[in-house]
């Protein structure tokens, strides 16, 4: 099943149209008539991508990507307009659109637009899965097996990690052991990936 897009536009022909055309080529399509129908439900929406009129009466698309992201949603968004100019597109991929398209809206360029907005979103979701999944398994160890695998991460050998920590090689030893029992694998490069999803340095 695709994932939801979000239309957002005050002119009813416009909307359905678009809405028409999205949900011919199997988009799940909620339209809403202005912003305050967006943010009014958005607790209840499921991550998805944005197609936001740029000129709407009381909100424009513009302050509606502000606001959205002021409530840290920062969805893939398709901006349209019939009277776009230069500094308005500007001020849309700055507050993070991936395209800005003008009225009427090209039907291939609108469907691609969408389609790499999705793809940006099951990266992300992926991305955030196997984050989780990497800080899951780092909680399992020790401050001082922490210590050792940022080392270990950064290249250093075990005389390395046993010079800059004072401890023995063969205790180093002991603590990689452990480190790869409870992350499961003995490789310092899958154990470097680990640390990496879960928030270390890059």
């Amino acid at each position: 099943m695709s994932l939801p897009v979000y239309l957002v536009d005050d002119d009813d022909a416009v909307r359905d149209a678009i809405a028409l055309l999205l949900r011919t080529v199997g988009f799940q399509v909620r339209s809403f008539a202005s912003p305050d129908g967006l943010l009014a439900g958005l607790d209840t929406l499921a991550p998805g991508c944005l197609i936001l009129d740029i000129r709407m009466p009381v909100m424009s698309g513009l302050k509606l990507q502000q606001a959205l992201q002021e409530r840290g949603v920062s969805w893939p968004t398709v901006v349209i307009s019939g009277h776009g100019d230069i500094e308005a597109c500007r001020r849309a991929f700055r507050n993070g659109a991936i395209d800005f398209l003008s009225k009427p809206v090209d039907e291939e360029d609108l469907i691609d637009a969408i389609r790499k907005g999705h793809e940006m979103l099951e990266r992300d979701s992926r991305l955030a899965a196997e984050a989780a999944e990497a800080r899951e398994l780092l909680s399992r160890l020790t401050a001082r097996e922490a210590e050792v695998l940022e080392m270990i991460a950064k290249g250093l050998t075990t005389r390395q990690i046993s010079d800059a920590l004072g401890l023995s090689a063969r205790t180093v030893d002991s603590h990689r052991a452990a480190i790869a029992a409870k992350v499961g694998t003995t490789s310092p490069a899958e154990q470097t990936r680990i640390w990496l999803d879960a928030g270390g340095p890059r």
